[in-house]
């Protein structure tokens, strides 16, 4: 059981241990380097001011890139070493990142030609190691329009065919975290770093508000580790480390469309008319999502603001490359904005912005990561990881293994590797049925969790009565139910947002529920009033700002 309602056990463990390394941020980066120290014996902690994967994490494409963007770079390097990590990715965790054929149409005065394209695609296998049974395969007109019949005619060339991988990026970080924590790792979310402590000079720990009660608490650390994200500057001011290089924040905003609306076949990388930026069409589950912008953004990160222009910038991309859809904004379903740390380089446009990551230690011994990509978690983890472990060995003599995570599942990830994936998912849905759930919803569960749906399906069967008790389905239930008892869910957004994706992906679904959730998960954590207002508020306001209610700024004349 993994369970904010002990969360007092949780905050004693983190008060009376004195831990090896401290990660602040609970994100896919601090995570990974979470599941990554805790593997090779170094007593770790983790500790996340908001709800884990809340930030860029949770925000993203939804994809674990094979980096065809950095070939066009001319960023060789980068482009190997993503496209293996994405087959690893892949690998050890199944349930979590699936293969989605990526069309690639060129047409006249385009950013790729047929001849640049095939090229381009050939190069990307080679580099990024590309399986035989997933390479690129060129198509002429004809074969292109039947793959995708919604596309552009005019002008087009014919298209490239190849593999990128979609993931849902909350519960990859939820899995990776759940794995950290199972080895051994301690973490807590909705726990603020308000100060570092220090000795000689030296931090050796963090003062720590508990976000739900307002209590303070210390952690104490011999290693610590600034793994925040957008926040990394924060961290370094309150350290008064922060010189030389810096973040510059990029926004990034999607939105969600039903296929009644964009019958979307295919999932499509394409440029857009003025700009020539690529973005993705992606279906996914009925909807079909696209996105994404690139704009430097300045302000607050922890709620990044959709406008109008971000909007309507993706809604023109929509139709100008599937003339016949005419979406407008009364079509957009929902939508999300996040936010990219990117290191600071003058003169250069978001896109053009390397997504490389880097390591700075500060005068005190503050390690801080900063930049990256979703793909590139592990080896980020493994880089930093490596750092703490010579720092242990060359300070204190203590020697920890190498990397233990290359072929490690992640939690939900032991199913046989991919190649069983689908079987498993079969035989498991089994069980689901017995506990009441139709084959659609058993099924569902078992390729949503993975290895952990017989706990989801168990949790079912023993609390049946209450799911009709509270008036919900059985479906929605046993997610609530494996949410709060062992994935640290706490409030209703953190189930609607990072442990199920409805928030984004069925929003009919949040509307017809929420009162049932939020009243279940107020009488198992025993809400106050004060909480169970901000808590049922922070939920209106996230359906606000996925559905559009208050894109800025906020008189809207034709949504």
């Amino acid at each position: 059981m993994l369970s904010n309602i002990k969360r007092n056990d949780i905050i004693s463990k983190l008060s009376e241990v004195s831990f090896d390394l401290l990660v602040i941020g609970g994100g896919i980066t601090g995570s990974g380097i979470a599941l990554d120290a805790t593997t090779r014996g170094i007593k770790t902690a983790v500790v996340e001011m908001q709800d884990f994967a809340a930030g860029t994490s949770s925000r993203s494409t939804k994809l674990v890139h094979g980096g065809l963007r950095y070939l066009k770079q001319l960023d060789f390097k980068v482009v190997a070493e993503v496209g293996k990590e994405r087959a690893i990715v892949y690998e050890n965790g199944p349930h979590v990142t699936t293969p989605e054929w990526m069309l690639l149409p060129f047409y006249e005065g385009g950013n790729f030609g047929k001849f640049m394209t095939s090229i381009g695609l050939r190069v990307y296998d080679f580099l990024a190691g590309v399986k035989k049974s997933e390479r690129r395969v060129m198509f002429n007109v004809e074969e292109t329009l039947k793959k995708e019949p919604l596309i552009k005619k005019d002008g087009l060339k014919g298209g490239g065919y190849y593999v990128e991988y979609r993931t849902d990026d909350a519960r990859l970080t939820i899995e990776v975290l759940k794995a950290a924590i199972d080895k051994g790792a301690t973490a807590l979310n909705y726990a603020k770093v308000q100060e570092f402590l220090y000795e000689n000079g030296r931090v050796v720990g963090v003062l720590v508000e508990d976000q739900l009660t307002g209590e303070q608490f210390k952690v104490k650390a011999k290693k610590v580790i600034n793994a925040t994200g957008p926040w990394v500057d924060s961290l370094r001011e309150k350290d008064g480390s922060k010189k030389g290089k810096g973040l510059i924040l990029s926004k990034g905003v999607h939105i969600v469309l039903d296929q009644s609306r964009f019958p979307l076949k295919q999932a499509i990388y394409f440029d857009t008319k003025d700009d020539k930026r690529m973005i993705f069409a992606i279906p996914r589950g009925g909807k079909a999502y696209v996105g994404t912008t690139d704009t430097f953004y300045y302000d607050d990160p922890v709620s990044p603001e959709i406008t109008q222009e971000d909007v309507d910038y993706i809604l023109n991309a929509i139709n100008f490359m599937f003339p016949d859809v005419k979406a407008t904004r009364n079509d957009v379903e929902s939508s999300w904005a996040g936010v990219r740390p990117l290191i600071l380089e003058e003169g250069k446009d978001p896109s053009e912005i390397s997504r490389k990551d880097e390591i700075w230690e500060s005068d005190s011994g503050l390690i801080t990561i900063a930049g990256g990509k979703l793909t590139g978690y592990r080896k980020m983890a493994e880089m930093i990881v490596n750092v703490v472990a010579e720092k242990f060995n060359s300070e204190e003599g203590r020697k920890f293994k190498g990397c233990q995570t290359l072929k490690l599942p992640i939690s939900g990830g032991n199913v046989g590797g991919s190649k069983n994936y689908n079987q498993f998912v079969q035989l498991t849905a089994e069980k689901g049925m017995k506990a009441g759930l139709s084959q659609e919803e058993a099924t569902h569960l078992a390729s949503f969790y993975g290895s952990n749906a017989p706990i989801v399906f168990e949790l079912l069967h023993h609390n049946k009565e209450a799911a009709k008790q509270y008036g919900i389905p059985l479906v929605v239930f046993a997610k609530l139910l494996y949410a709060i008892e062992y994935e640290l869910a706490v409030t209703p957004v953190d189930f609607y947002f990072r442990r199920t994706g409805s928030l984004l992906f069925d929003i009919d679904s949040v509307h017809k529920w929420k009162t049932q959730v939020s009243r279940y998960m107020e009488d198992q954590f025993k809400w106050s009033n004060t909480n169970k207002n901000r808590f049922i508020s922070e939920l209106e306001r996230e359906i606000e700002a996925a559905t559009g209610k208050n894109y800025s700024p906020s008189t809207v004349s034709n949504y």
